[in-house]
């Protein structure tokens, strides 16, 4: 018993210790950490006022790694949701590869806030104007540019269709002297002490050096692997669920029973058959 105790707290220590490193090593590129960083009020504010280049913009509530639905009644998780005092939405998201931040990608998650900021049998005026705003770590659009902003225009004549759904896409890739360049620079220091912005590097130092905010970050990444176990769970099961299904002939519900799966997989389950 002594010895397998030993090896617990030897593997957590390894954990722990790996856990560390990799928290030195995070980025505001890497969107578990910039979710962390950006779920500050006034980070969020700042960020949005550099992209939109608005001073006049108040940040009313902001959630990170927020849930949403999709029509298959499935959650979706956003890197960043905030809303300000016109009630006005954004989503700001992170993107390492250029798939997760693909147009349709862009069109399905202004689709998303739509869908979830309104109340059943409210009037179509009632919809927020959104902002889906991409920063991603390559050229997405491939112009060059440091910022590209997507509304929809009239063909016949050049006039911008009035929807209020608003997509932004900013390229990293150019970190000059503007202000957006500048806080593109940060979106990649590890080491607080040298980005621009003391905003965002008080936050980063917070949660790199300060002993509650590491274990914050600690703790986060914890429940990280559980998900990820989860998921790969239900994954697991789905397969032989549909196997069973397929082979002899059953129903879910029939193909479940004989697998003795829990209720709250069974939920998870049936959203994905």
């Amino acid at each position: 018993m002594s010895e397998r105790k030993t090896q617990q707290e030897l593997d957590f220590e390894r954990k722990h210790e790996e856990d560390l490193q990799r928290i030195r090593e995070f980025r505001l590129i890497d969107d578990d950490f910039m979710a962390a960083v950006f779920e500050d009020h006034d980070c969020a504010e700042f960020l949005l006022r550099i992209i939109l280049k608005r001073d006049d913009l108040i940040v009313r509530e902001v959630h990170g790694q927020y849930s949403i639905k999709n029509l298959q009644g499935r959650s979706v998780r956003l890197d960043i949701l905030a809303v300000d005092r016109n009630n006005r939405a954004y989503n700001i998201e992170v993107q390492r590869s250029d798939r997760g931040a693909s147009e349709k990608r862009a069109r399905y998650n202004s689709s998303l806030l739509d869908a979830n900021l309104t109340d059943s049998g409210e009037e179509y005026d009632a919809l927020n104007e959104t902002y889906v705003i991409f920063i991603t770590e390559n050229d997405i659009l491939r112009a060059g540019l440091p910022i590209y902003h997507i509304d929809r225009t009239v063909q016949e004549t050049g006039m911008i269709f009035n929807d209020q759904a608003h997509i932004i896409y900013v390229n990293s890739q150019i970190k000059d002297e503007t202000a957006l360049g500048k806080l593109m620079h940060d979106f990649f220091c590890t080491d607080s002490s040298k980005m621009y912005y003391p905003i965002l590097a008080n936050r980063v130092w917070y949660f790199k050096e300060n002993e509650k905010g590491v274990a914050t970050m600690c703790r986060a990444m914890e429940k990280m692997r559980d998900e990820t176990a989860a998921e790969q769970n239900i994954k697991t099961l789905l397969v032989s669920v549909k196997n069973l299904m397929k082979n002899m002939n059953l129903s879910p519900e029939q193909a479940m029973d004989a697998m003795g799966i829990s209720e709250d997989d069974r939920k998870m389950l049936l959203q994905r058959i």
